[in-house]
């Protein structure tokens, strides 16, 4: 009776752990899979999950686009399929990645970006989702000048193939946009 209890209790805890963690990247699905039970935005990012090869170009403090810099980018689905996670390594040495969920309250994207290259006390968050198939996300931001406005970052052109990022400012009316950084990726063949 001893051994049947023990059996049945590690069945129990084995099969309650795994389904805890059965959307989680794995050897069968190095990315994660999306959690039926999460929002149905968790889609959004679909396209863009697995890795890419990418191209960043920033503007320099003369406003001039600097050489491409080459980077990965890899987007998973993380908290057993409930948000996703992404990360870049760029051969400059200084890396990134976001956490990514949605809000199902406030009906949008919160992105929380951390980088190597600083260590804030209080992580900078961006919110946003889906528009006419861009993702787009917004933080409040002012200019070098001074003035109000926003960070816009805007995932465009997403396909199974790759897609293009633009990270600009923008004025409050919408009427100044100035792109500040751009990234083009393809998607990398596993």
């Amino acid at each position: 009776m001893k051994t049947i209890t023990i059996l049945f209790l590690s069945l129990f805890i084995t099969s309650s752990v795994f389904s805890q963690a059965e959307y989680e990247p794995n050897n069968q699905n190095p990315f994660g899979l999306p959690n039926p039970e999460a929002p149905e935005e968790i889609k959004d990012y679909q396209p863009l999950i697995g890795i890419c090869d990418c191209k960043s170009i920033r503007r320099n403090a003369e406003g001039e686009w600097t050489e491409p810099i080459e980077m990965s980018w890899e987007f998973k689905y993380i908290l057993n399929g409930m948000a996703i996670q992404d990360q870049t390594l760029k051969e400059d040495g200084v890396h990134s990645g976001s956490i990514r969920q949605f809000d199902i309250e406030n009906s949008t994207w919160n992105v929380h970006y951390f980088t190597s290259g600083k260590q804030p006390a209080n992580l900078p968050s961006w919110q946003g989702g889906m528009q006419d198939g861009d993702i787009v996300l917004y933080r409040s931001q002012k200019s070098p000048n001074g003035n109000e406005g926003k960070y816009k970052i805007t995932f465009s052109e997403i396909s199974e193939e790759g897609f293009n990022w633009l990270g600009q400012w923008v004025s409050l009316d919408g009427s100044v946009k100035y792109p500040t950084w751009k990234i083009e990726c393809k998607k990398r063949k596993l």
